[in-house]
This record gives C-alpha cells, sequence and structure tokens, in this order.
C-alpha cells in the first residue's frame, strides 16, 4: 500500500485503491479456498502457516528485486541503528513528503550517506565520487541504491557532465537528491568551503534546498581523524549518539553555495 500509494499520481489515487481494493478481496475469497481445500486434502495448520511463510519471503524477495532502494533504505536503518543511538532533528518538518529537492549536508565519515538514508523517510539519490563507487562489491550496493557517480573536471569531464545531467532528471522526476558539496571527507572536523557544483545544479533546475548538518561523526571510527593522527581504527564508544539536523527549505533561486554553506555551519554548531 505505501509502495503504491508513494508511486500512484494525486489524479489518479482513488480509482488505483479502488481496483486495488477489488484486487485484494478476490485474493482474500481465492486464499480462503485454497486453505479451505488444503485442510480437506490433509494438510495441517503448522503446515498452512509454514506455506504461507514460504510464499510471503518469495513475493517479499520479488518486490525487494523490483523496488531495490526500499531494501537498501532498510539495511541502512539496521545498520545505523545497531550502531548508533540516532538523534533526527526536524527532518520530517523540513524535508517535503513530495517532490523534488535537494540535500546539502557536511561530510564527515564513510558512513554519512547510510546515516542520512536511514533518517530522511523518503528515498534519496546520493552522489558519490567515481573511485569509492568504483569498489568492488560495493559497487553493487551503490548502482542498486541508484547513487550517482561523479568526477572532477580535471578528472574525467565527460562524467562529471553525466553526473549533472543525471542529477537533473532525477529532480525532473520528483525525486530527492543529496550532494555533500564539501567535495570530499573532511580532514580536520571542520566544514571546508562549499564547491560550485550545487550552484551549477541550481542554475539548471532551482529546487528547494534542504541544508543538513551532522552532529558526532566526528569522533567515530569512520571518518579521517584516526588516520590523520595514525591510531587504529577502533570504536570509542558502542552505539555513541549522533545527530542529523535539518533547516527550512530555502528556495533554490535564492540558494547559493555560500549561504548554505553558512547554514550547515550554523546548524552543526560546535558538534563535530
Amino acid at each position: 500500500f505505501a509502495l503504491i500509494q508513494s508511486r500512484t499520481p494525486k489524479s489518479e489515487m482513488s480509482r488505483v485503491f479502488a481496483a486495488l481494493n477489488i484486487q485484494n478481496s478476490g485474493f482474500i475469497v481465492a486464499a480462503a479456498g485454497v486453505g479451505l481445500a488444503a485442510h480437506a486434502a490433509g494438510v495441517t495448520i503448522p503446515q498452512l502457516f509454514l506455506g504461507l511463510a514460504i510464499a510471503n519471503a518469495l513475493v517479499a524477495i520479488y518486490i525487494f528485486t523490483i523496488v531495490p532502494e526500499f531494501l537498501m533504505r532498510f539495511l541502512s536503518w539496521l545498520m545505523v541503528r545497531a550502531l548508533y543511538r540516532l538523534r533526527p532533528h526536524g527532518i520530517e518538518a523540513n524535508v517535503p513528503d513530495e517532490g523534488a529537492a535537494l540535500i546539502v549536508c557536511n561530510h564527515v565519515s564513510y558512513l554519512d550517506a547510510l546515516i542520512l538514508s536511514a533518517s530522511i523517510p523518503r528515498p534519496v539519490r546520493f552522489v558519490m565520487y567515481y573511485r569509492i563507487f568504483n569498489i568492488p562489491v560495493m559497487s553493487w550496493i551503490f548502482r542498486t541504491a541508484k547513487t550517482i557517480p561523479i568526477a572532477g573536471a580535471k578528472e574525467d569531464r565527460a562524467l562529471m557532465l553525466r553526473a549533472f545531467d543525471e542529477i537533473d532528471a532525477a529532480l525532473a522526476e520528483g525525486e530527492l537528491v543529496c550532494i555533500f558539496p564539501e567535495g570530499a571527507l573532511t580532514r580536520d572536523g571542520q566544514i571546508s568551503a562549499f564547491k560550485s557544483g550545487v550552484d551549477k545544479i541550481l542554475e539548471r533546475r532551482p529546487v528547494p534546498v534542504v541544508p543538513m548538518a551532522l552532529r558526532g561523526m566526528w569522533t567515530s571510527m569512520w571518518s579521517r581523524r584516526d588516520s590523520r593522527l595514525g591510531r587504529m581504527r577502533v570504536p570509542r564508544r558502542f552505539r555513541a549518539t549522533i545527530e542529523v539536523v535539518a533547516a527550512p527549505a530555502v528556495e533554490g533561486s535564492a540558494a547559493s553555495a555560500e549561504r548554505l554553506e553558512a547554514q550547515v555551519r550554523a546548524l552543526r554548531g560546535d558538534h563535530a
């Protein structure tokens, strides 16, 4: 129901759900008939429930092959909730329930995309540096999650232009796209200057921009703090508290890299 509701235009919602209810009623009657027939054939109640469980598992796997981004979001949610005490602030109020929007956030650790995916109730298309995107095995996960690879103009200009085209196409389809405008992980825990990529995106399609900030990830084992100091990468604290903070959306026509950088800095404050 949630999937169909999210994918159906509002103008067709009532007709789609009316047809869906008729279809569901047919399946209920058919299931009752199959259950009665199986019981008459000597199938026990535990066996019947086992068969239903197997059927549900097969259907779930099929659904996940159709919409793999939902499975990726669910796995991200499980992983992040297992590793951290996640405290989102202002996300439900400021991230639009539907329609296109660009999300900008500071970049602290290798888990940032997973944390945001676990915090935002809608699927998000993340823009990722192409060398990380092409890591063996991980590449399959990134492709399944519909991540957009990008490169610098000096490294691969064609890939960079293709990434901007894909970002624009995703926004045109009413999707959420998240970028980390610093362009790289922080090396000292501070926010670096936002690059001009965000301005290029908004010049083509001035969608609302939601500033967000990650707090508490600099001291995690997934940031560059340990490698910078030459220490072993070991967790300092199990299930540490981290925060994801969102501010009200800025109109795309009024947004700029400098303004968004200032807002993200204010959101993060001293909570590196």
